[in-house]
């Protein structure tokens, strides 16, 4: 995490940075040249040529092999806005009985480890057809003692708009453990969902033993990652065998003993560190060897090759060829983008496809990242979350293997700019067949104010709206006032938890209590939900690609694995239908090869699909708020 609280960094007197052709740039009066595109596209699309702009010139052409380089590179007719419906969040926590609370573990040595925040995951552990909830919690230390017991926790849907704490029954309290994040997956296709608990110095993976109780399996299993710092992880079948195989991503090489001085030497000004001061670590690969137990690939599959610093990732098929691929948010230091090359092994792609760094060359605070076809085009595009002073950045994808930095041309640009951005998903919050972005943000540091007096410790969440092929505009305010109140976010994990057909959002805040934000409106435009069973393919259906067509309106989805910052996604694969009334056609391409199609699927309900097979029938009862 960029912590500039110990050295702030600010542009020189002498450099601003602007827009050019919705490309953002950084321009000098001293040396009056645009450096835009530092990336490795002179090596793909010939040479760049820069342009002298005279001092006090704010716009400028840029020609790259020839070609005459703007955002239009994806060119399409303007489109009106999309109708849009009201919708807000209410934060339904205290009256769902949730009484979880984060501890930060905060000291006056300012230990790196305290910054981190944790994730939540959503977990339908007992298959009620309810989305349950965990919370993962920190543990005392050498330098903290708490004042109460602290353990992580995970809490039984009722169905009633409330929850029960359930974790000693279920054996998941994790007590003792510096817990981070929780990826679920449902591992030995068993058909209950298990889940990986990442944390400082190894992980641990619990088994779901189908009868609401779960079992520590990670010896067993060989997924400890002794001696890391795992951060997000996330499931999926990266070489189709039926069964899912685990990436987790590890951080730095910190400790209590190595812990610096940084900042300024008078009281209340000591700061946490920058990552500069500390090597990396290794993402992990490990194999299900589908007998109970995985085999570390890190090294063989070339995922755990080059030093990372990772924080969020997202396992996805970004280049189409139906094998999924790994991207990694490092965190100032290069992303990743491995594609997978079907044999078991992944090419390193991240400098060559434009998405290791931002637009102009620099590696930015990766925290949280998220991948989908956010242009309607069958094209998944990324997006990536950053800290205070940088920009949050969407890539859009080529198609052929390289992406765009969008960040200024599709309307984001620097509306975030004094925000820090942590956990980042993509999804459809008002229903209407277009993919939005959410964003939960929160300062890395509670004196912030000491070095950034317009920056706060606790920040309000963010919602761009898409109104079509991937145009945004900013409409957090308008979603209520517990959506936009400042907390100091981390975690994120989106599930229609009340089963009404629009997506809620729990939302883990450090030091503090969690929110659990009820989507109220979204489901005046029409819906689909689908749940996924695997038959040939992993139960989950991790990997499977979905088309759907309403009224001529088409929409792409995919099962994926990861997606935010160290949190567990519904599994559920969500379409907003907008005021359509019918979805002519929905085709699911499982990872095994085998392709159901399906005709007139009834809407504003979930539908189950069992590969091979078709609609299956499942109950998804629908909570009836008091």
């Amino acid at each position: 995490m960029d912590r500039r609280e110990s050295r702030p960094k600010f542009l020189s007197p002498t450099q601003m940075v602007i827009e050019v052709d919705g490309r953002v740039a950084l321009y000098s009066r001293l040396n009056p040249q645009l450096g835009i595109n530092l990336r490795e596209q002179a090596a793909k699309r010939g040479s760049l040529i820069p342009v002298l702009a005279a001092a006090g010139l704010l716009a400028a052409t840029v020609v790259m092999g020839g070609v005459m380089l703007q955002s239009a590179l994806h060119a399409q007719p303007p489109q009106p806005p999309v109708t849009a419906i009201p919708v807000h969040f209410t934060d339904v926590r205290q009256s769902a009985g949730i009484t979880f609370q984060h501890d930060a573990t905060m000291s006056e040595e300012k230990n790196y480890l305290e910054t981190m925040g944790n994730g939540v995951g959503w977990i339908d552990y007992d298959q009620d057809g309810l989305m349950d909830l965990y919370f993962v919690q920190t543990t005392g230390t050498e330098w903290y003692k708490p004042s109460r017991p602290l353990r992580s926790a995970l809490y039984h849907n009722n169905g009633d708009g409330t929850f029960t704490d359930v974790t000693e029954k279920a054996g998941v309290g994790t007590a003792g453990f510096y817990g981070q994040g929780v990826a679920v997956g449902d591992y030995d296709n068993d058909g209950y969902p298990d889940m990986l608990v990442t944390g400082y110095g190894h992980a641990i993976l619990f088994h779901n033993n189908g009868d609401g109780t779960f079992t520590d399996v990670t010896a067993k299993a060989g997924v400890a990652d002794e001696g890391n710092w795992s951060t997000s992880a996330g499931w999926f079948d990266y070489d189709k065998d039926g069964y899912l195989d685990l990436v987790i991503c590890n951080y730095i090489q910190w400790s209590h003993k190595n812990n610096l001085w940084c900042g300024e030497h008078k009281p209340g000004y000591r700061a946490y560190c920058h990552p500069d001061n500390y090597r990396g670590q290794r993402i992990k690969l490990y194999h299900n060897n589908h007998d109970g137990t995985f085999t570390d690939v890190s090294d063989a599959s070339g995922v755990g090759k080059p030093e990372a610093k990772g924080m969020g990732v997202v396992l996805a098929d970004l280049n189409n060829d139906g094998w999924p691929d790994i991207m990694v948010a490092n965190d100032t230091w290069p992303n990743f983008l491995f594609l997978n090359n079907h044999d078991g092994t992944f090419r390193d792609v991240s400098f060559t496809s434009g998405v290791a760094a931002s637009e102009d060359g620099k590696y930015e605070a990766g925290m949280g990242v998220d991948a989908a076809d956010v242009h309607g085009d069958g094209w998944l595009s990324i997006y990536v979350t950053h800290l205070d002073l940088e920009l949050n950045r969407l890539y859009r994808n080529n198609r052929d293997e390289s992406f765009d930095d969008v960040t200024f041309s599709s309307g984001l640009g620097n509306k975030a700019i004094t925000l820090s951005g942590v956990s980042a998903r993509m999804f459809d919050y008002d229903n209407d067949g277009w993919i939005d972005i959410f964003q939960a943000n929160g300062s890395m540091l509670d004196n912030i104010r000491l070095y950034h007096s317009e920056e706060s410790w606790k920040e309000p969440k963010l919602m761009f709206r898409n109104l079509g092929a991937g145009k945004f505009e900013k409409v957090s305010e308008q979603l209520g006032a517990d959506f936009m109140k400042p907390t100091v976010g981390r975690g994120t994990a989106v599930a229609d938890f009340d089963n009404d057909g629009d997506l809620d959002i729990a939302v883990s805040n450090s030091n503090a209590f969690p929110q659990l934000l009820r989507n109220d409106g979204g489901n005046a435009n029409h819906w689909l939900e689908v749940m996924l069973v695997g038959v040939k393919s992993n139960r989950d259906g991790r990997g499977a690609a979905l088309k759907l067509v309403s009224e001529g309106f088409v929409e792409y989805r995919q099962a994926q694995g990861g997606m935010g910052y160290m949190s567990a996604q519904d599994p559920r694969i969500h379409f907003g239908l907008g005021r359509r009334k019918a979805v002519g056609s929905l085709e699911i391409t499982w990872p095994s090869g085998v392709v159901d199609k399906l005709a007139n699927v009834p809407i504003d309900q979930t539908t189950t699909v069992k590969e091979g097979v078709g609609i299956v029938p499942r109950n998804f009862p629908k909570i009836n708020w008091k």
